[in-house]
């Protein structure tokens, strides 16, 4: 009975990628080394025995002569710096054509659909960070009624709502009709419900968003749920499958109770698949550009490692990962295309793999263990 769990750190960069620059990212993105450096040093003593810093130069996390677990740099080959085509190539998918992205805002047919949709025309319609956005314009909506439209350098459209305003059911709705609305040539890659609450001045995001992917093609969760192995998702992985595969499924509030939602699975499933992310290093840390609670999270997580290999049985493999960067180092609020880390830990020797093109190891290696 084998058991494999992949923790995606959402937005663990490692270094730029050599195309940078076709992504409109400044020179020297490196999330964790970046952070690292600005901090005066990381301690993670149980990623350092993993082999995390044979991978980036980690200011206090030093390369190990021989790491616990097999370590390499994956090269993203999908068109993208976001969650999708990251998560969608771990599992087998390649994005090759770009998913369209609106810096100018999203055009006039758009806006007359989405205004059908929610009765009243949205407010914004521009990039925006998600918080930036509700201090900006929260107090309008709250007088109008009128949805917070906004969007990112990545392929998203975004609908905030405060919970004392919008029910959190009529917001959903219209973030489904949304999806089912932007079909080519305004085919985003994700619309996503970004409920808020508290008062001007202190309005803050609840943890009720839901994220409304564009249907993958066949992946590696297809594969293995035609195999009989069950996947259970942790964080917004079903979301980003639309459900593809995925045969339980638990939202969390933060990185914490995701991680608490893989320990009780371990402690339950005999066998299976556990894909988890762990968003708050995006959404709090990355786009926030909060580099010290990107360090302290970075920090709480490491000091639950040794939980989880407690855990384990002889037969399970963990594999930590991550989907692209977000240094919260670099100009702006946006992700960062980056190297991603591969950490393979099973019973078998460590070792370091070097650079590997292409992200879909995570989900061959996944596939594998099932193999045997």
């Amino acid at each position: 009975m084998t058991r494999v769990v992949t923790i995606v750190l959402d937005s663990g960069g490692i270094g730029a990628l050599p195309d940078f620059s076709d992504f409109a990212d400044a020179p020297g993105a490196n999330t964790l080394g970046n952070v690292a450096r600005r901090v005066g040093g990381l301690h993670l003593p149980n990623f350092t025995r993993l082999g995390l810093g044979n991978l980036t130069e980690i200011d206090g996390v030093p390369s190990q002569q021989v790491p616990r677990a097999r370590v390499a740099r994956l090269r993203e080959r999908s068109r993208g710096k976001d969650t999708i085509t990251g998560h969608w190539e771990m599992m087998g998918i390649t994005t090759e054509v770009p998913f369209p992205t609106y810096p100018q805002g999203f055009p006039k047919e758009v806006i007359d659909a989405f205004t059908r949709i929610a009765g009243k025309p949205p407010l914004g319609n521009k990039t925006a960070s998600g918080t930036e956005i509700i201090a900006e314009l929260g107090e309008e909506h709250i007088k109008t009624g009128r949805p917070i439209l906004y969007t990112s350098a990545d392929s998203v459209f975004q609908v905030a709502t405060h919970e004392g305003v919008v029910p959190l059911e009529t917001l959903y709705t219209w973030c489904e009709q949304a999806r089912a609305m932007l079909v080519p040539p305004n085919n985003v890659n994700r619309v996503i419900a970004r409920p808020f609450a508290g008062t001007a001045g202190a309005f803050v995001r609840t943890p009720n968003r839901r994220d409304y992917a564009i249907e993958p093609p066949p992946s590696a969760l297809d594969a293995l749920a035609a195999k009989g192995i069950p996947v259970h998702a942790v964080g917004k992985i079903c979301d980003i499958y639309c459900g593809h595969g995925v045969a339980t499924s638990v939202r969390v509030a933060d990185n914490r109770e995701a991680m608490e939602r893989t320990f009780e699975l371990l402690e339950r499933v005999e066998h299976g698949f556990l894909f988890v992310n762990l968003n708050d290093f995006d959404s709090k840390y990355g786009h926030r550009r909060d580099i010290r609670g990107y360090a302290r999270a970075l920090g709480e997580l490491d000091a639950l490692l040794p939980r989880l290999e407690a855990l384990l049985k002889p037969a399970d493999r963990v594999i930590f990962t991550a989907d692209h960067g977000c240094d919260p180092t670099a100009p702006g609020s946006d992700h960062t295309r980056e190297f991603v880390p591969f950490i393979d830990l099973s019973a078998a020797p460590g070792a370091e793999l070097g650079t590997i093109e292409g992200m879909e190891l995570v989900g061959t290696t996944v596939t594998k263990a099932f193999e045997g």
